[in-house]
This record gives structure tokens, C-alpha cells and sequence, in this order.
């Protein structure tokens, strides 16, 4: 028996000696996770998440600092404005992104680029991406492409002179067009290519809103499968497979591509509803701040008029001269950023951000809607100012600048009798204004695109009358 109480002893005694070793001695002990706000058991913080998760996450920043963390269900999150520790310091480790059980579901197992883990057949996927679609070589081929698609806008718009124009859905077909034209070589034009055009946006609309959207699985991967299935279900209710379709139409199939067909339908997801919507939905909020703040409107049409020419049309050449439009674009993203919280990342292994552990495996959020309207770093953060926006930063994506400039460039725009511009924003993966943005254009220059030999095509622009 007392040999017993020696062993318990002798336990008891190392025991307290480790414990006073350890804490003596902070170079070796493990850094905390980081602080955050409670949770309930099991379910963690996911009863307290409101519908905006980007003023919510806001407010948590503002209550417990740079980087924070959140349990949902049994899923540890953490939202770090140390943006530079993840994105530069420890870019290997945190390359990976942590897709929902939504993005597995639309992305077809995520066989996309931006889903897929960072490894050699990521690299691959890439670099066909990068050599056929977005080198200087193939875009300046594709320019014909792009200026025919701008003309028709712009043609579609002084048809309909003098009444209200969705400026989003103009911009989402516009896009459309172009990325159809640049990867089949040819779009669907008339009634059938607006027709066309609308079942496009809602498909695309419903796949990034499912991207965005949580759920009950991501948060308990147990469910994971049988989310899986219903989330499959619920796409193929909307219809045929419309990347399907297109690879359908597609006549001469490159041989050379090592590259499976659903690799090739998940890589179209991601040009297809990356090239779309969220351009389509930054063009809409510039679009708005200008109408919100008629100077910054002047000013803009003020420098296309020197730098184009009032009876001129724009060329994508004159975009590097456009520098207050440019500014107009950056302070526009700074407010409105296309993918506030961007893709969460997951680190391959456990590491340290701001003094602070980050587990293998947990969901990280960078939260740049915060960080871009973070009052230690903005001026009046909120407000609308070009001017603050140094010239000369590298250019926005072409097809941004260059449907934007054209639109203020030909027209005059307003607002119905009556109205105000709604300027607040419907959370999602890809952030969206709440009322879709209604405005009037009137005619700056010389309709000279309107000629009889190009009075057929097709119009490009959903009035609302």
C-alpha cells in the first residue's frame, strides 16, 4: 500500500515540475488559438450568424481584433486581417482552399482551379488556362471579339433611348457574349440570344449563390454525402447541363488536352461564372457610386471627352490614359469588393498567424469587405473618392474597364423621375446590390455605329418599361 501512494506521489510531484517548466517558460509552450466570441455546445456560433456575414464579421473584428475565430458546428473558423502572414509569409501553407460541400457539388468534385489542391495537376489545369484564355497573345487575338460585343451594347442602348436600362443584366450579357464567343467561336444572337442570355444568368446567379451559401454539412462532415446527393438533385432541376450543352456544340475537340471531360466542365464553371458575374455585378456598383455622386460622374466624362474624343468610340488603347476612371474602378472595388470574404482557405498543416495557432484543416476566412473599410486605415471609409486612389496602379480586367468606359462615354445616365439609388448590398459569395440598378441613358456623341449595315444585329440590353 505504500509503495502505492509513493507511485501516486511520485506521478503528483512531475506532474506539478512539467507544469511549472512549461509555464516558465513561454519559448516552448504552444501559441493559444485565437480569442472569439462563445459558442453553444455541438452547434458553436452558428445560431448567432445573421444574414450578412460581412457587417457581422465586421463587428467581430472591431470587438476582438485582427484575427478572431468562430466555431460552426464542430468546424473551427478563423478570420485573420494579417493578411500579408497568410497570403506571402505562409502562402505554401495556406494555398489550399477549403470547398463547401456546394463548391464540390457545382465544380464536379472540385476538378476546377479554384477548388482543386494545389499539386501538379492543379499547375497543368493553370497553365492551359493561362495560355489559351488570358496571355497577352490571346487576348489581344480575341479584341475584334470584344469591341463587336461592346458595339452591340452600345447600339442596343441607343435604340432604347430615354428608358430605364438594367445596367447589370447589359453588363452580364455583354460578358456572356464574349467569353461564348472566345471559347466556342460563336453565341446565339437575336430573341433566342437574349432569351439565351437570361436562362445563362439565372443558372450562373444560382450557381455562385450555392457557392456562397452555407451548409448543414460543412459544418458536420458526417452529412457531407447525403448533402451531396441533395445538393446534385437540386442543380439538375435547373435543367440541362448548360456546360454540357456548349461542349455539345463544340465541333473539334483538341486531342492534345490531357484533360478530362469533367476537368474541362469544371474549368468552364470558373470562366464562366468567374468572367460573368462578378464583372457584371463591379460595373453595377461603379455605375450606381456615379450616379450617387454626380462630380465624380462630370469628372469622368470630362476625361473621356479629352481622351477619346466626343465622336469617337472607345478603343481598348485609350484605357491606360483613362486614370481618373481608373481611380473611379479601384475606389469602387475598395467599396464594393466582388467576393468580400474571398474562397476560405485551409492550411496542410498547423502554423502561426499573429501569434496565434491556426490548426491543420481549419477554415479561414480573409475578410478583405472589412479590411478595405477598416477606419485605422481609411479616411472617411465609407464615402465614395476616387481621388484618393493613387494613378498609375496596374489596370483593372479589360472588359471592365473598357464596357464602362464605353457606356459613360456615349451616354448621359439618370435615374426614373422619382427615384434614389438604393446603394445597400445582398450578401453571398459574390456581393450583389439589393435592387438591381435602373437608369436612363440619353445620347453624348454621334450615333455613328447605327448604320444600315449593322442595324440587324441583335440587341443586347433587358429594358424595363
Amino acid at each position: 500500500m505504500d509503495q502505492f501512494y509513493i507511485a501516486i506521489l511520485s506521478v503528483l510531484v512531475m506532474s506539478i515540475i512539467w507544469f511549472i517548466k512549461v509555464s516558465f517558460n513561454p519559448g516552448r509552450r504552444t501559441p493559444p488559438l485565437p480569442p472569439g466570441p462563445r459558442g453553444l455546445p455541438i452547434l458553436g456560433y452558428l445560431p448567432f450568424l445573421g444574414k450578412n456575414l460581412l457587417h457581422q464579421f465586421g463587428d467581430l473584428a472591431r470587438q476582438y481584433g485582427p484575427i478572431y475565430k468562430l466555431y460552426l458546428g464542430n468546424k473551427l473558423c478563423v478570420s485573420p486581417s494579417l493578411v500579408k502572414e497568410v497570403v506571402r509569409d505562409q502562402d505554401s501553407i495556406f494555398a489550399d482552399r477549403d470547398a463547401n460541400i456546394a463548391a464540390l457539388t457545382v465544380t464536379y468534385g472540385g476538378n476546377d482551379i479554384a477548388f482543386s489542391p494545389h499539386n501538379s495537376r492543379w499547375r497543368a489545369m493553370r497553365k492551359i488556362f493561362v495560355r489559351e484564355v488570358l496571355s497577352s497573345g490571346s487576348l489581344q487575338a480575341s479584341y475584334n471579339l470584344r469591341k463587336d460585343e461592346v458595339r452591340k451594347a452600345i447600339r442596343g442602348v441607343y435604340n432604347n433611348i430615354g428608358k430605364p436600362v438594367q445596367v447589370g443584366e447589359l453588363s452580364f450579357r455583354t460578358e456572356l457574349n464574349v467569353i461564348m464567343n472566345m471559347l466556342w467561336g460563336g453565341i446565339v444572337e437575336g430573341e433566342e440570344g437574349q432569351k439565351v442570355g437570361d436562362e445563362f444568368r439565372e443558372v450562373v446567379i444560382k450557381f455562385v449563390d450555392l457557392l456562397g451559401k452555407p451548409n448543414i454539412a460543412d459544418f458536420y462532415p458526417v452529412l457531407a454525402g447525403l448533402i451531396f446527393k441533395m445538393l446534385s438533385r437540386e442543380i439538375k432541376k435547373e435543367g440541362k447541363d448548360f456546360l454540357q450543352v456548349l461542349l455539345e456544340l463544340k465541333e473539334n475537340e483538341d486531342s492534345e488536352m490531357s484533360m478530362s471531360l469533367t476537368q474541362i466542365k469544371a474549368l468552364f464553371v470558373d470562366i464562366v461564372a468567374g468572367g460573368t458575374d462578378t464583372t457584371a455585378t463591379t460595373i453595377e456598383w461603379a455605375m450606381a457610386e456615379l450616379l450617387n455622386n454626380p462630380k465624380a460622374m462630370a469628372n469622368v466624362q470630362n476625361e473621356l471627352s479629352e481622351m477619346v474624343g466626343l465622336n469617337n468610340e472607345v478603343e481598348e488603347f485609350h484605357i491606360h490614359k483613362l486614370k481618373y476612371l481608373e481611380a473611379v474602378m479601384k475606389e469602387t472595388m475598395r467599396l464594393h469588393p466582388a467576393v468580400p470574404l474571398l474562397l476560405p482557405r485551409s492550411p496542410t498543416q498547423t502554423s502561426t498567424i499573429g501569434g496565434y495557432t491556426v490548426p491543420k484543416r481549419t477554415r479561414v476566412f480573409i475578410n478583405v469587405g472589412w479590411i478595405q473599410r477598416d477606419p485605422s486605415i481609411w479616411d472617411s471609409p465609407s464615402e465614395f473618392k476616387p481621388e484618393r486612389v493613387c494613378a498609375g496602379l496596374p489596370l483593372a480586367e479589360r472588359m471592365l474597364m473598357y464596357v464602362l468606359s464605353s457606356l459613360l462615354h456615349s451616354f448621359e445616365w439618370k435615374l426614373p423621375d422619382g427615384e434614389t439609388v438604393d446603394m445597400s448590398d445582398k450578401f453571398g459569395l459574390v456581393l450583389r446590390k439589393s435592387t438591381p440598378l435602373l437608369a436612363i441613358p440619353s445620347p453624348r456623341e454621334l450615333p455613328l455605329l447605327l448604320d444600315h449595315r449593322t442595324s440587324c444585329m441583335y440587341t443586347s440590353v433587358s429594358v424595363v418599361v
